[in-house]
């Protein structure tokens, strides 16, 4: 195959004198032109740490506002500035350069400074490599690994210097699951339900065969166990368990087997229904609830009562305490763990004139503060008024409000400082003295027993130096104790 045009007409010209037979002298030439390499020792003496120092600050005077005052180096007519000694971007005499953070070229900083960061994710010398894809770990006493360029986080935004400088010491929250009641391995709802239908059978009752299997049961299960034993034998467990049992044996057992919503809701019913109020009953579940619960309870207590939460409230309640229940009723507190410590500075200036700084008090003010805020955020807001004003915000209440109002923001606040503590105050509160009051008891050991009973009873402890287990064992008896003991779940 050819193409036009090729061979020439008269073959191709002849080879180009020389060895190479491509054409030209031979590679490489004998005696090449100069292109310049005569000057490399001279360049050369550029590429030193100090002039790479120079040339990386006068980089990120470009990029980040230049470090080199106008008019230093004066220009020359049609040509670039001279290198001044030691290179563009250098810094005044004394003054360290800057390097984003990371070490200079060249590794260690000048006499008499602190060591530089390492880089991120590189080793430290003298400390171990974390294993890859791991974090780097801090030793003990020590503040989290930062990267370069990262602040250390502290517990609380840093505040403005008329409040100090050190920020609220805020106690962690505990999370999980903290009762004394868990799922039982090994569930077998039917098993569960002969168990309790052999119990009940016949001439007399076998309670401890009931303690035994409901107070060894999640709530969840026990509702799997009321479905099971309609399926098994065509009875409702409920009524059977009505028929059996009496007494506060029988109130504690009948408020295990309803669901946590239910039983509140039935509780707020219970307390409003009649001569008088349990205000405390009241306070006590919309303070310590969460906002997905409240939000249940609303729907359930409409399903089941035929009105709803707000309007019960409002049927038995007035002034402020009302205004407050209601508030609480609506199951909106915010619920983020951030704290904006400009804020809080915001709210305690706002609870202060509200109460101590003024003649009278502005209810409504703390009623929109404690009724709203993040439990974070107003934990911090507490810490906060005692540090500013020198009394303790429960004490402030104590002495601006009285009646239900004093006792439902005392509530909020306790329950928002430590819920365990709430609860463990009105359990000694329920067994104190002359008489106990049952409902209290009950409901308190009921519906804390899968959620944080185990602190409650450490909290009991601390507070008054003698455990939850002995305080019920002296003041009841039968088989109520043996079922509150069952839920207690030991002795501390």
């Amino acid at each position: 195959m050819s193409y036009p045009g090729y061979p020439p007409v008269g073959g191709y010209p002849p080879a180009a004198p020389g060895s190479n037979p491509w054409g030209g002298a031979a590679f490489p030439p004998s005696n090449p032109p100069p292109i310049g390499l005569e000057n490399v020792s001279g360049y050369a003496n550029q590429f030193n740490p100090n002039y790479m120092a120079g040339m990386a600050s006068n980089l990120a005077g470009t990029f980040g506002g230049t470090n080199v005052p106008q008019g230093m180096y004066p220009s020359t007519p049609g040509s670039y500035p001279p290198v001044p000694p030691g290179g563009f971007g250098q810094p005044p005499p004394g003054q360290q350069p800057s390097y984003g953070g990371y070490p200079p070229p060249g590794g260690n900083p000048p006499a008499g400074m602190p060591a530089y960061p390492g880089y991120p994710g590189g080793a430290v010398l003298g400390q171990p490599t974390p294993p890859p894809g791991q974090q780097p770990v801090g030793y003990p006493g020590q503040p989290p690994a930062t990267y370069p360029g990262q602040q250390p986080v502290p517990n609380y935004p840093s505040m403005p210097s008329h409040f100090g400088t050190t920020g609220p010491t805020i106690s962690p929250v505990t999370h999980g699951n903290r009762g004394t009641i868990t799922d039982a391995s090994g569930f077998d709802p039917l098993k569960d339900a002969e168990v309790l239908r052999k119990a009940m059978k016949g001439l007399g009752t076998d309670e401890q065969a009931i303690i035994d299997c409901l107070g060894s049961r999640s709530n969840k299960q026990r509702q799997q166990i009321i479905l099971s034993f309609k399926t098994a034998y065509g009875k409702d467990l409920i009524k059977d368990l009505k028929s059996e049992l009496s007494g506060n044996f029988e109130r504690t057992i009948l408020a295990m087997m309803k669901t946590p919503v239910m039983f509140d809701a039935y509780e707020i019913k219970e307390a409003i229904k009649g001569v008088g109020t349990d205000e405390n009953c009241l306070i006590e579940i919309l303070a310590s609830r969460s906002n997905e619960h409240i939000q249940e309870l609303n729907r359930v207590y409409k399903a089941e009562y035929k009105k709803t939460l707000e309007e019960a409230i409002k049927s038995d309640t007035s002034g402020h305490f009302q205004r407050l229940l209601v508030a609480l009723s609506q199951g909106n507190r915010d619920e983020s763990t951030t704290v904006d410590m400009s804020l809080v500075q915001k709210d305690v200036q706002e609870l202060y004139a509200a109460g101590e700084n003024r003649l009278g008090t502005d209810e409504s003010k703390f009623n929109a503060i404690l009724c709203a805020r993040s439990r974070a955020h107003l934990r911090a807001v507490f810490s906060e008024y005692q540090r500013m004003c020198n009394r303790d915000i429960e004490k402030s209440i104590c002495r601006e409000m009285s009646g239900d109002l004093e006792k439902g923001m005392l509530a909020v606040v306790k329950c928002l400082k430590n819920t365990p503590a709430f609860f463990a105050e009105r359990l000694q509160k329920a067994m104190k003295g002359a008489g106990t009051k049952d409902r209290t008891l009950i409901r308190i050991m009921v519906s804390r027993s899968e959620v944080d009973l185990l602190d409650i009873r450490a909290e009991y402890k601390r507070m008054y130096g003698r455990s939850l287990y002995s305080d019920i064992t002296g003041d009841t008896s039968g088989d109520y104790r043996k079922i509150l003991l069952k839920l207690c779940g030991g002795n501390d």
